[in-house]
């Protein structure tokens, strides 16, 4: 049936240089007393950059009247389309070097007109890069090094109806530039959701999702976009096309395999269907301390490898619990928590809490104990997830180098990969700037076989150096990533901070077969280039 619902378009503000929300941002008394944490960081904030400030030059090409409705040369949105939403991004910004400023931003409202950009792109020898909602923390929405005549930033983000749902098969069809509140903003009086929650929910799009493999709301099971993912619709310079909805195929290798990751170098993905759900009415959640991080490795791998499949199964090392305020007595803390539609899920969060406890863990109060379902320790982690990117732009502005890194392993191999990491890298960042560094990890995804660790790195930096010095830090965490055969990313994508360690993970015959497909799909090479591909 078709979703009639219409949605106001957000009308609040986002900051064009840093994260999120404008009038979320620290202000410059919250940025000094977060700086004064970090010993040799700024004795003031960077200022907040201005786009006047900026040299924004005219656009290199013109559209031809046929377009020119859907593209704007206006300098505001033309910055604010140059970079994503990564560290070097913001500290960029900050220090007024963006790096290259499309040319031109287009907004089509169909399939119609991305083909005609398209079109138009290939003609005039224009990159085209797929901006999904601009959330990009791997230099996967921005141009660098290339030789095009002009760049055009293609932004999907007005194509963003549900256009049609399938009660019966409980799935719909999204254009791909919805915005996660949007999107869930439609299905939600259906009683369905796509509950697909990534830290850059309010500000990605379901494209994006889609053509960066994203992970999202679940710890187990359903951890990537991917296990939503049902049909794809695709253009491309070369040709359109659409995948046949079905719960499963073993027609050959998937059509859609070939588009999700593809990071907008092989088309422009502009519809799916998507797997849905019913909203979750059950819910439980806890937490648990423990001393030994080693041990609570252990405890996280006995609930990956029982068939519980919590919601949420994060670890978070003494550092990441004590800047979340989860643990202030040098605990590492495990957050559980269970959900689902049909039935309580008290039973299996006792479960978890049990085995947790049974290799060290302390407290992880459960219903089945008489105490709430909730406690501070899950609250307060909950607040700070969706505050930290937020506290990271702060830090930048006072001089720090603050980012993070994420990758995935098998349980043989993930305890000495985390000890590494805060070894080699560790050192890495203090020879780099003279200072210490604070290193913390947490699990973001476990599996049956291993996890996803997330690590956090923040040093002061040097006032003018701090994109060179994070280079030099991601140098070595790739270093140690390669050498433990862990991947170079999770859920972050390739994009082009990512290239070499993705170069050198992937087989040979499957490069082969990548450069020949992105040949067939874009002769002209005008979608994103540099991303995954030369």
């Amino acid at each position: 049936m078709p979703a009639a619902a219409l949605h106001p378009r957000a009308s609040r503000p986002r900051s064009w240089w840093g994260w999120g929300y404008a009038d979320a941002r620290l202000d410059d008394a919250e940025c000094a007393a977060l700086g004064a944490l970090l010993p040799g960081t700024l004795a003031r904030p960077l200022p907040i950059p201005r786009v006047a400030d900026l040299t924004i030059g005219r656009p290199a090409v013109t559209p031809p009247p046929s377009l020119a409705h859907l593209v704007t040369a206006e300098p505001r949105p033309r910055a604010a389309h140059a970079m994503g939403k990564a560290y070097r991004d913001v500290i960029r910004a900050l220090r007024g070097r963006p790096g290259r400023i499309p040319d031109l931003v287009a907004h089509p409202a169909g399939d119609q007109d991305v083909a005609d950009l398209l079109d138009w792109a290939g003609e005039h020898d224009v990159a085209v890069i797929p901006f999904g909602g601009g959330s990009s923390v791997v230099g996967g929405v921005e141009y660098r090094g290339g030789t095009h005549r002009a760049v055009l930033s293609l932004d999907l983000t007005a194509m963003d109806r549900v256009l049609e749902i399938d009660t019966a098969s409980r799935s719909a069809r999204i254009q791909a530039g919805a915005l996660g509140p949007a999107l869930e903003g439609q299905l939600r009086p259906h009683g369905l959701t796509l509950r697909h929650f990534p830290q850059s929910f309010e500000f990605s799009t379901l494209g994006g999702w889609l053509a960066t493999r994203a992970g999202g709301h679940y710890a187990t099971v359903h951890t990537h976009i991917d296990d939503f993912a049902q049909s794809l619709r695709v253009v491309t310079p070369a040709a359109a096309g659409t995948s046949w909805r079905l719960p499963a195929s073993g027609a050959g290798p998937s059509p859609d395999r070939l588009f999700l990751g593809s990071e907008g170098a092989l088309g422009v993905i502009t519809e799916a269907w998507m797997r849905l759900q019913e909203r979750p009415r059950h819910r439980a959640s806890a937490s648990v301390a423990f001393a030994d991080l080693h041990r609570a490795l252990d405890a996280v791998r006995a609930v990956a490898q029982s068939d519980l499949a919590p919601a949420n199964c994060r670890l978070l090392d003494a550092g990441e619990a004590r800047l979340s305020g989860a643990s202030h007595d040098g605990s590492a803390v495990l957050v559980l928590g269970f959900e689902s539609a049909t039935a309580p899920v008290d039973d299996r969060l006792a479960v978890a809490v049990d085995l947790a406890r049974a290799h060290g863990g302390r407290g992880g109060a459960s219903p089945a104990d008489g105490d709430a379902p909730a406690d501070a320790a899950v609250g307060a982690w909950r607040s700070a997830f969706l505050r930290m990117p937020y506290l990271r732009d702060g830090l930048a502005r006072m001089g720090a180098v603050v980012e993070t890194f994420e990758t995935a392993a098998t349980w043989d191999t993930l305890p000495a990969l985390i000890d590494a990491v805060r070894t080699e890298v560790g050192a890495a960042a203090e020879q780099t700037t003279g200072h210490p560094a604070t290193i913390n990890c947490r699990l973001t995804h476990v599996y049956p076989d291993g996890a996803a660790p997330y690590f956090t790195v923040a040093v002061a930096g040097r006032p003018g150096d701090e994109v060179a010095i994070w280079d030099e830090i991601k140098a070595a965490a790739t270093d140690v990533l390669h050498r433990h055969r862990a991947t170079i990313t999770h859920h972050h994508a390739v994009g082009r901070d990512h290239r070499s360690g993705y170069d050198r993970q992937r087989p040979e015959p499957f490069a082969l077969a990548l450069h020949a497909v992105k040949n067939a799909l874009d002769p002209q090479g005008i979608l994103n280039p540099g991303v995954l591909l030369d």
